[in-house]
């Protein structure tokens, strides 16, 4: 599983949808297009000016580098004066557009955010860290349980066989999300796409579409894409091992391995060669598919006394899959339908580790029976 197992998938059905787009409306605009090359040229859309646009008769920005005109805690998101002026230009069409009645547009691919305290996304980013918590007291607590509450061997190990997989689960967990939520704050600066239009987006899972992007952060995107490619596939690993009981250590290596192997190749393509998204999605779907019907059949099949969260689990991560069909403009430009489907994911993460700690008791239980 990764995140809870059941939904990281479709996280990344949707940064194919943000990020793989054709051109939107928004930015088609010409009174669009004239207004940010005017801002570009003058630094100011109406009202609001931007000190990313201040420039000496060298070309050389006033006041130094960007990295000394912001507070410390905004000079990370490197905004520049294109940036600012696309920010500003969008909300103006907006406006404009709102007085005569029409309905908000999507600009290169995404639809129009307000910022706030530096954030491009700023609910995501929150709901990414609180995701992030929550993982992170599932985690604990089943540390807690596992070697505070449950008795231990006289050697002071776990009679669970699971333990080191579900450890490094958080680990991974954690570490995706914390990326999750950076992708979020400064997601790209601009990018330009040449793919065939999907309509749909179950046509997503046949990809053939290829991908140019400008990203402002390579390194946190790369980071973004790999974590969570990491803990599609170690989640996959620990859907086999558990659903199909793989205790021997022979057979754990033998099932670990070539999962692996194709993930660290994997990254290393992605990372040392080519980013391409399109084959990254094939890559994530393959692996979010096969453990979700593992999961999901042993949860059919097993007599497991904590079954019934498994089941909500793997039916809770479908249907939150509705809010990433139903797409709409953000409310007040804060809230979207991504936004609402990291809330679902907090009460699904929750639930995921009452389920580890509940496995946990019960192997120990079982393996204490037996031993008498």
């Amino acid at each position: 599983m990764a995140r809870s197992p059941m939904h990281l998938l479709f996280v990344w059905l949707l940064v194919l949808l943000m990020d793989g787009v054709y051109a939107s409306d928004g930015d088609a605009d010409p009174i669009y297009k004239t207004c940010v090359e005017q801002c570009e040229k003058t630094g100011c859309v109406g009202g609001k000016c931007s000190q990313h646009c201040k420039f000496s008769s060298d070309g050389k920005p006033e006041g130094g580098p960007w990295y000394l005109q912001e507070p410390l805690y905004l000079q990370w998101k490197q905004w520049d004066c294109r940036s600012d002026c696309r920010y500003h230009c969008m909300f103006s069409r907006e406006e404009e557009r709102e007085k005569r009645g029409g309905k908000p547009v999507k600009y290169h691919g995404k639809w129009l955010f307000r910022r706030a305290y530096g954030f491009q996304e700023p609910v995501s980013v929150a709901l990414s860290a609180l995701n992030l918590a929550f993982h992170f007291h599932g985690w604990v607590s089943f540390f807690i349980l596992i070697y505070y509450k449950l008795p231990l061997t006289p050697s002071k190990k776990t009679y669970y066989e699971y333990t080191g997989l579900w450890n490094i689960y958080g680990i991974l967990s954690m570490n995706s999300w914390f990326w999750n939520a950076v992708f979020h704050s400064r997601i790209v600066k601009d990018f330009t796409v040449k793919s065939t239009v999907r309509k749909k987006m179950l046509n997503l899972l046949i990809l053939g579409s290829k991908h140019w992007f400008w990203l402002d952060v390579e390194l946190t995107e790369k980071l973004h894409c790999s974590s969570a490619v990491a803990l599609l596939g170690f989640s996959l690993i620990l859907a086999i091992q558990r659903a199909f009981s793989v205790r021997n250590e022979a057979s754990r290596v033998m099932v670990s391995t070539p999962v692996i192997a194709f993930v660290t190749t994997h990254i290393l393509y992605l990372n040392c060669y080519n980013l391409d998204y399109g084959l990254n999605i094939k890559v994530s779907v393959a692996m979010g598919v096969a453990q979700l019907l593992i999961w999901a059949v042993w949860a059919g099949v097993t007599h497991h006394p904590s079954w019934s969260k498994l089941w909500v689990a793997a039916v809770g991560g479908g249907l939150v899959m509705l809010l990433e069909i139903y797409d709409f403009p953000p409310y007040h430009g804060f809230v979207d339908s991504h936004a609402l489907w990291h809330a679902t994911t907090i009460p699904l993460t929750y639930l995921w580790w009452s389920f580890a700690k509940d496995d946990a008791e019960f192997r120990t239980s079982s393996f204490l029976k037996k031993a008498q």
